[in-house]
């Protein structure tokens, strides 16, 4: 049995490398840290036309009908690249669910503006206690007519100052079980009584407190069904994790190479720092990191493009990987010296997206919590 990557997949891994290296160097990563939006219309404009943003689409709402795994291999040359942008939050946390759960109006009108890269999605999801438990979620959604209103807040929305629609997770009922009650809403940004606040962060990502304050919703913008939205969510974080997997995976592997690369040419005492065992030993410990986290990303995004996701899998990945990405930015910032330290040098920006990928969907404590659940302890 081959478990290689395919011929396709190869050709794609090698296409989003060259144009990300051509059209998003880190000058460019640079720029757009500093700007206002955190992402450039251009590249968004021109990912699209590659096809990525629709990649796992049917062809009849503007795809290539890829599948998961490709959108894994497309992941982590972004990862590689630390590309900005908001094809995270719009394709991983918006499009899958929409194309998985929504109604045939709901993914003719909006999965074909995302393939095109007129629309940009985001995640509203959790509440002041940053908590991704169903207990936590408090935002109320009250039937009014032909309508809901929305009213609470939300936190760490990424990009929803350049959104054109939130997917909200809100509370429709209570119940006993805090599962039971929870129903997901496609909110255009632009409906009176939403307000948006910047959240201040050191990944320099674009964070976004949403407040709600008697947000109309029409009942067709229902994605799924009312008070059974849990599975909804369940579908988004396991994908989520691993396609944030597959983000951090890239980015490890780009600071090993870089690490590897400085240790070569970097001369002190009349020798290559590589050739001192301290140095070898930390890159030894970075590989290491690296494959494992590569391992277990494949492991479980097999079982997602195989119709049978496992969460023991799926949140083994995510606690791994992000325990690993910030050991091995740390074991790099350490090979460089100094420089490693300031934000002159490139290394400085992949360790700047450790937290924020250790967050996003779901954090260590969290998998661990479900890990040991899986298994029973």
């Amino acid at each position: 049995m081959d478990f290689g990557f395919s011929e396709q997949q190869e050709m794609l891994r090698t296409m989003a490398r060259d144009f990300l290296t051509k059209e998003c160097p880190k000058a460019k990563v640079r720029e757009l840290d500093k700007d206002e939006s955190g992402y450039s219309p251009q590249i968004w404009k021109n990912m699209a036309e590659l096809g990525w943003q629709g990649l796992v689409f049917p062809e009849e709402y503007g795809g290539t009908e890829a599948n998961f795994i490709d959108l894994v291999v497309l992941m982590e040359e972004m990862g590689r690249n630390i590309t900005p942008g908001p094809f995270f939050p719009t394709v991983a946390l918006c499009a899958l669910p929409i194309l998985e759960f929504g109604t045939e109006e709901q993914k003719t009108q909006y999965l074909p503006d995302i393939a095109s890269g007129k629309a940009i999605w985001t995640l509203a999801f959790t509440e002041p206690s940053a908590s991704y438990k169903p207990a936590e979620l408090n935002l109320s959604a009250t039937s009014e007519g032909d309508s809901y209103a929305l009213n609470g807040e939300k936190i760490f929305v990424a990009d929803a100052h350049i959104a054109n629609y939130l997917l909200v997770v809100a509370r429709t009922a209570k119940s006993k079980n805090p599962e039971d009650g929870i129903t997901l809403f496609i909110v255009d940004v632009k409906a009176p009584g939403l307000k948006l606040e910047k959240i201040h962060t050191i990944a320099g990502d674009r964070q976004f407190q949403v407040i709600f304050n008697k947000v109309k919703v029409p009942k067709a913008n229902i994605l799924g069904t009312v008070n059974k939205g849990w599975n909804i969510v369940n579908f988004i974080l396991q994908r989520a994790a691993v396609l944030k997997c597959a983000e951090i995976s890239g980015a490890c592997q780009a600071v090993l190479d870089m690490t590897s690369a400085y240790a070569k040419e970097r001369i002190q005492f009349d020798r290559p720092i590589g050739s001192f065992q301290a140095v070898q030993h930390k890159l030894a410990d970075m590989l290491i990191d690296v494959e494992g986290i590569q391992y277990l990303l494949y492991q479980a995004a097999c079982g997602i493009a195989d119709g049978e996701p496992s969460q023991l899998q799926i949140s083994i990945a995510k606690a791994k990987a992000s325990e690993a990405y910030q050991n091995i930015c740390i074991d790099g910032i350490t090979a460089h010296g100094a420089i490693g330290f300031t934000y002159d040098h490139d290394i400085g920006f992949y360790y700047r997206r450790v937290r924020a990928a250790e967050f996003a969907a779901g954090n260590v404590d969290l998998h661990k919590e479900l890990i040991a659940a899986e298994l029973g302890l």
